[in-house]
């Protein structure tokens, strides 16, 4: 009998154990071969059924909680927090209103709860109803309304707060500011806050990101690395690896991983799928897939990193191949998965393929299709010139296509000539988008071509009207850890001239090869040899001619533009490879190209 406390001491700390580390197979396991069940044991496990959302784990709490001999106020508060979990407000509200006894936890949880499943009004109620408040109660309420992006509330209430002395209360004001788009107020908070923690530096790496301002997120994660009272976890790494891939930031990225290796991060999931995807979107398949291969664990987030890495390459075949792989190891595909897959067919024209793919995800694994998935089926469509089919697809889907749908038709039907589409594509975009730039110069550009120039005329007195203006191209390129940057017809670089230098020099040895200029991609309306000119003086050939003037023979160059790659610089980028035996890696909007010897790793199909 004196061996029976220590019996039980350790079933209960197998069954935390395994609640902690989510194996709530083992803590059912650890739970039914526990004799003499405490409250204790059967909150713990009902702690892991409100961790682990899903409409059976709430039918098991339940069940788990009906057998409670006498639940006590953590037993109602647990099963609370699992009915909001599984998205059940009626079922928390009747609890609610049922429990024989309620604390402070309890009332929170409502809030909180409350807030979460767009009841604010409701929650903002209970919470005046309450009779104790703490500083959970007005963090709950605060974050409800930041969360929601109804800043001025928020701002009320946190103004109200009777204690703020509180890093939760202050970083929910900052990830609301940061939500709703207003840096300067996420930045004047995040500066005025007496304390912070880890959630508040990561608040403002994600928002900085999320806005588009990824090196402000890189700059603030040096300093915090640097503030010995933060230890920077797996999703600040996520957040600011994803800050190096909008930026091209590979050495940065690099760093990064280096030093994750001297720490317990290295062993995370996470942070190995983030730099998985980090190397990829900065042009390194090689050490991206080398991570992959070394991982231990892989989940269908990292398969989906990988596939779509290679998607976005143009390694078509590698993706599919990949794909079936991670079938072969028993990981079920998600619905992300196949947009990757799908991608990677529209990049490498795998027409027939990508079709079988999108049948067999509903037929085989009962994923209905997302408009992430017709989107890239009317990509394909419009790649292989199968137009009709493409638009019949548009106009049968049950839901709003995304815009890139109409920009892929427009961009297929400038290839293949069809006004009709054309006309159609663009005319939904702008319906949509009235700002729109691209659709606007996409038709000018197929009226060009048709020589309808009274159409050109019209088109761009329309964009006059609307007060669109056209997003500038530009295309940059690392040298030695240093950013450069070049738009058309650049006239503020330092080594402007022995940029042009090298530039009619490779001019002069393209034309040799048979190199003719697509007059098409020069949109003013002035004498052809002054067209080709300009063509010469496209940011992505600066960039590229500034890589070859600055790095030894034979080093890759890699070249990111913020737009697509005009048609003219693809097919320069061709040759300049052949001739100065070199890789040039580009990346646009749309995907990576491999120029090598003279061929792109698109083939073309891009």
């Amino acid at each position: 009998m004196a061996l029976r406390p220590s019996i039980l001491a350790v079933a209960r700390r197998l069954n935390t154990a395994a609640v902690r580390r989510g194996d709530l197979a083992g803590a059912e396991v650890a739970f039914a071969s526990t004799r003499v069940k405490t409250m204790a044991t059967y909150n713990c496990l009902l702690a892991g059924y409100a961790r682990a959302p899903g409409p059976g784990r709430l039918a098991d709490a339940r069940h788990l909680f009906d057998r409670i001999p006498q639940p006590d106020a953590v037993s109602y508060n647990t099963l609370l927090s699992c009915h909001f979990a599984n998205g059940d407000a009626d079922g928390a509200r009747r609890l609610f209103s049922e429990m024989p006894i309620r604390d402070v936890t309890s009332w929170n949880t409502m809030v909180s709860g409350l807030s979460k499943n767009d009841a604010l009004e409701e929650a903002k109620a209970v919470f005046q109803g309450m009779p104790v408040r703490n500083a959970v109660s007005w963090n709950a309420l605060v974050a409800g309304f930041a969360c929601s992006v109804d800043m001025a509330a928020a701002e009320e209430w946190f103004r109200n707060a009777p204690v703020k002395e509180n890093a939760v209360l202050w970083t929910a004001m900052v990830s609301g500011y940061m939500d709703e788009g207003n840096v300067q107020k996420a930045m004047e908070f995040f500066e005025a806050m007496p304390v912070r923690n880890l959630v508040s530096w990561n608040a403002m790496v994600s928002g900085y990101v999320k806005n588009s301002r990824a090196s402000d997120a890189l700059r603030v994660f040096k300093t915090m690395v640097d503030n010995d009272t933060v230890q920077p976890n797996a999703s600040t790494i996520s957040s600011v690896l994803l800050g190096c891939s909008n930026l091209s930031a590979v050495e940065f990225g690099r760093q990064i991983h280096q030093w994750c290796m001297k720490l317990p991060l290295s062993r995370s999931a996470t942070v190995s799928t983030s730099l998985v995807s980090m190397y990829c979107k900065c042009g390194n398949l090689d050490d991206a897939y080398k991570l992959f291969d070394d991982m231990h664990r892989r989940d269908v987030v990292a398969w989906n990193a990988m596939i779509s890495g290679y998607a976005q390459h143009g390694h078509g075949a590698k993706a599919i191949k990949l794909f079936g792989k991670m079938k072969d190891e028993g990981v079920r595909p998600d619905w992300i998965t196949f947009v990757a897959v799908l991608t990677a067919c529209i990049h490498t024209g795998l027409c027939d393929i990508g079709m079988q793919c999108f049948e067999t995800m509903q037929e085989v694994y009962g994923i209905e299709p997302r408009v992430d998935h017709y989107s890239c089926m009317v990509d394909l469509l419009c790649r292989a010139g199968l137009l009709e089919r493409a638009v019949n697809m548009i106009r049968s889907m049950l839901f709003e296509p995304h815009l890139s749908a109409y920009g892929t038709l427009l961009t297929a039907c400038r290839i293949y000539k069809n006004l009709e589409f054309a006309e159609f594509a663009a005319g939904k975009l702008i319906e949509q988008d009235p700002q729109n730039a691209g659709a606007y110069v996409q038709l000018a550009n197929i009226y060009a071509i048709a020589n309808r120039r009274a159409d050109v005329s019209r088109v761009r007195r329309w964009m006059k009207d609307n007060a669109v203006v056209k997003t500038p191209g530009y295309s940059w390129i690392e040298i030695k850890g240093v950013r450069h940057e070049f738009r058309s017809n650049d006239r503020l670089h330092p080594q402007l001239d022995m940029i042009h230098d090298k530039l009619d020099r490779l001019e002069d040895l393209m034309k040799a090869m048979g190199y003719i200029p697509d007059l098409d991609f020069a949109l003013h309306d002035v004498e052809e040899s002054l067209k080709a000119q300009m063509l010469m003086r496209h940011s992505e050939k600066l960039a590229i001619a500034f890589g070859l003037i600055s790095s030894p023979p034979g080093m890759s160059l890699r070249i990111f533009k913020n737009l697509r790659v005009c048609g003219d610089c693809h097919n320069a980028a061709k040759f300049i490879s052949k001739i100065e035996d070199r890789e040039i890696i580009l990346r646009d909007t749309t995907r990576f190209h491999h120029f090598r010897g003279g061929s792109c790793s698109c083939g073309d199909y891009w």
